[in-house]
């Protein structure tokens, strides 16, 4: 049998891969939800930012954020963690603060997908983003990620979509996923009709995975979103042995 060290003396659990810092917000998350663990097909542990709430994160951008996102990133590394993900495209803000106060890799947007979208599309072609909000989304969330142009980006909120809007925005405490996913799909063909060059959508929401599929169904286009991005840094750090035949 292989030898095992303890990994350090405060550590009394092991195997949770993936970190995820949260919002303190009060909305169902339904599988698929980067909020609900069900979604995930490896452990992940979350940690509650209880000073982080979606005004204070979207409308805000209160800069204070900052500290507690550290802290919570902190602790989930001391908790053995291997990397840490976020929960809301909004907390692109604090990317390079965040990944500078750990030491195992962080990717707390989705809109961190972007420039590998760009590489693997035909230069013609345009991102499609839905994004909670697009008047909150602005040029210093991409700029956060290494996005320094938006020339190429198609945003479309979802902040005038009525179940979204009340369910997510204004946390009323219910969450009707039929109606959510009518308007989820109704916001990526508007996005599409306004731009008939999109090759790729990217959800920037962590509240929008649970309808990636009924989006693709309706479009057939490739959809980026948090989970795809989760994923990706799962197997970054978690890699497996081959086994087989030749």
């Amino acid at each position: 049998m292989p030898e095992y060290a303890i990994g350090k003396k405060s550590q009394s659990w092991y195997g949770i891969p993936i970190g995820i810092l949260i919002l303190n917000a009060s909305y169902p998350c339904i599988p698929g939800n980067v909020g609900n663990a069900t979604s995930f097909p490896f452990p992940v542990r979350y940690k509650e930012v209880r000073e982080a709430s979606i005004d204070g994160l979207l409308r805000q951008r209160d800069p204070a954020l900052v500290k507690p996102f550290i802290q919570g990133a902190r602790e989930l590394e001391a908790e053995g963690v291997r990397a840490i993900a976020g929960a809301c495209g909004f907390m692109a803000l604090f990317q390079r603060e965040i990944a500078e106060s750990v030491h195992i890799p962080v990717c707390m947007s989705s809109l961190l997908q972007i420039p590998f979208m760009r590489q693997v599309l035909p230069e013609n072609k345009k991102i499609g983003i839905l994004t909670a909000n697009a008047g909150a989304l602005t040029q210093e969330h991409f700029t956060a990620v290494g996005v320094s142009s938006v020339h190429d980006l198609v945003i479309q909120g979802l902040e005038e979509s009525t179940e979204f809007r009340e369910a997510i925005l204004e946390e009323k405490g219910t969450l009707d996923s039929t109606r959510m996913e009518k308007e989820v799909i109704t916001a990526a063909q508007n996005l599409v009709n306004k731009c008939p060059d999109i090759g790729a959508l990217l959800f920037e929401c962590s509240d929008l995975p649970p309808f990636a599929h009924s989006v693709q169904q309706a479009l057939h286009l490739p959809v980026f979103d948090f989970n795809t991005m989760i994923h990706y840094i799962y197997t970054t750090v978690v890699q497996h042995q081959y086994c087989g035949y030749m």
